[in-house]
């Protein structure tokens, strides 16, 4: 099992950055594929951006590439998601995910941006 908690989500202006943050416990961290989902109100869950477990092979979403960046910590368990050049369409639930088949999720983290 692999325990994942978010945090760093809030409210930001739009142009504006956050950092959200996902600590994992459990097996063996670097062994896992991560990632990150979002779901907006009214809206299916999709995809944002993934990263390998060796962090060399990083994915987004065409509607985050140039704004957000993925990236993982191996020694402190712990991927993470720079997001920039925030738009109120960004604004969603953000999940953290592990696993090949996205096994595992976060509670996910609150991202509001305001126009």
């Amino acid at each position: 099992q692999v325990q994942l908690v978010e945090s760093g989500g809030g409210l930001v202006q739009a142009g504006g950055s956050l950092r959200l943050s996902c600590a994992a416990s459990g097996r063996t961290f670097g062994i896992y594929a991560m990632g990150w989902f979002r779901q907006a109100p009214g809206k299916e869950r999709e995809f944002v951006a993934g990263i390998s477990a060796s962090g060399s092979r990083p994915n987004y979403a065409d509607s985050v590439k140039g704004r957000f960046t993925i990236s993982r910590d191996n020694a402190k368990n712990t991927v993470y998601l720079q997001m920039s050049s925030l738009a109120p369409e960004d604004t969603a639930v953000y999940y953290c995910t592990a696993g090949s088949s996205w096994d595992y999720w976060g509670q996910g983290t609150q991202v509001t941006v305001s126009s």
